[in-house]
């Protein structure tokens, strides 16, 4: 029996009021707020934050493959899976694999992971066009993230595809604008659609259509999906998101699918169907683990933090804003960044074997006990520290200033200078509770992408 085995969903802290953005283009708004990655989030860093939740509630998970898909990756003709699985501390021996573009790549790196087992499957999203774009209003950025093997949490019962070459949408390498068809073009065809592979995917699971407990149904031709979802008992339909957080594009999928599976009992199952390009359909059904592995790990609590419609601009590239009057960044070097790979991406540092001392970051002379070559590797991803002391940096290269530059003490050992994220107007003060996340640094005049390690306050779960 093999399946899902763990799966997690990571959603940006930032919200953005449609309201705001209707008012600032003397055009009609829309109620609620869309879920904006931060200045210092890309798609790579959104699927890490997923991952890493999927792989804390999946203990000695031993991955074999890693497949991304987003239709904004952070590189072309350069892997972002393999920054991502170096962030995540996985082996080298790993096969990461991009699976980038279209949105129904969101299916199809889940289908991969199915099918290989072992595999950790990240989708990642941001979601944005031409200001006053449907995309903007009604997108959201997210990321989920499923691990897949043996003694599942959802079994997977069965599946089916049909492609279809409609050209209802479409965005060119580089564009910002995606551009699409006349709304009705494609109802009928995505209905079809999606009606063939439920059916095909029910039988091949022993079940009729009407007997599936939970249905997901995503896809970005929004009347398409309307109706789709119309042929179901609205008392099964499963919603994801929240409504006002936005459609999540290439992770739209997956993050309804985790949604439904934080729904179900044991026993039940469920049916995750993608429109785009075609459709997609999986059915699983939750296992008695399921019950045990949500009640095992609460939901993470986040702060919600409001933002400016011309921050948010800003962040996308649609509004061009004086820069600080300083230098330009000065982008990583690539060998640099090759000889101190672990440390940059998967933040591990070297605890002393003969005084134990966290070298941060590793170094071969121990600055505890001056030993040499006596250091062992220690991930300190997971691992919470202390504010020992803080400043507001007006100088820094950050897009919000003052930046919060703070000196972290990590519990078990080891001091560090980070900058705080996630955290704008906040009072920082000595003994706050830290965590680490990966994110960006900043993009070069080289269109090298400088991801390291900060930190953002840490919330207690209720």
């Amino acid at each position: 029996m093999s399946g899902i085995t763990s799966y997690g969903v990571y959603v940006p802290a930032y919200r953005l009021d449609r309201g705001e953005i209707g008012a600032s283009l003397g055009q009609p708004g829309l109620s609620g707020a869309r879920a904006v990655a931060g200045h210092d989030e890309d798609s790579t860093t959104l699927a890490v934050e997923a991952a890493r939740r999927a792989l804390r509630r999946a203990p000695g998970f031993a991955a074999a493959e890693l497949w991304f898909a987003s239709t904004r990756p952070a590189y072309l003709e350069r892997s972002n899976a393999a920054a991502i699985a170096m962030a995540l501390g996985l082996p080298e021996e790993l096969a990461a694999f991009d699976a980038g573009g279209a949105i129904r790549s969101g299916a199809g790196a889940l289908r991969a992971g199915l099918r290989g087992g072992g595999a950790v499957v990240a989708l990642a999203d941001l979601r944005y066009g031409l200001p006053g774009s449907e995309d903007e209003l009604l997108g959201g950025d997210a990321a989920a993230a499923f691990t897949t093997g043996d003694d599942p949490v959802a079994e997977l019962l069965g599946g089916a595809a049909r492609t279809m070459e409609l050209l209802d949408r479409w965005r060119a390498p580089g564009a910002i604008r995606t551009r699409t068809w006349e709304e009705r073009f494609g109802v009928e065809d995505y209905l079809e659609a999606v009606e063939a592979v439920t059916a095909a995917a029910a039988k091949e699971a022993g079940l009729e259509p009407d007997e599936i407990d939970h249905v997901v149904i995503s896809g970005p031709h929004a009347r398409a999906v309307r109706e789709a979802r119309r042929r179901f008992d609205p008392a099964r339909l499963t919603a994801g998101l929240a409504a006002d957080t936005g459609y999540a594009g290439a992770a739209d999928f997956g993050v309804r699918l985790c949604a439904a599976l934080d729904q179900a009992e044991p026993g039940q199952t469920i049916l995750a169907v993608l429109a785009a390009d075609g459709a997609d359909a999986f059915v699983f059904r939750a296992t008695p683990k399921l019950a045990a592995y949500r009640a095992a790990v609460p939901p993470e609590p986040r702060a919600v933090l409001p933002l400016r419609y011309a921050d948010y601009l800003t962040w996308r590239g649609l509004l061009d804003r004086e820069p600080p009057r300083r230098p330009e960044a000065k982008a990583p070097a690539p060998p640099a960044s090759w000889r101190n790979m672990r440390w940059k991406f998967s933040f591990t540092a070297a605890q002393c074997a003969a005084c134990g001392t966290r070298n941060l970051p590793p170094r071969r002379v121990c600055l505890g006990c001056g030993a040499a070559d006596r250091g062992e590797p220690v991930s300190l991803r997971d691992l919470l520290g202390t504010v020992a002391t803080f400043t507001d940096d007006w100088l820094s290269e950050s897009v919000q200033l003052p930046a919060k530059a703070v000196a972290v003490d990590f519990d078990g050992g080891g001091r560090f200078e980070f900058e705080m994220t996630d955290a704008p107007g906040r009072e920082v003060a000595i003994g706050d509770r830290v965590e680490p996340v990966f994110r960006l640094a900043g993009v070069a005049a080289n269109e090298i992408r400088n991801y390291i390690w900060k930190v953002r306050p840490h919330e207690e779960e209720s």
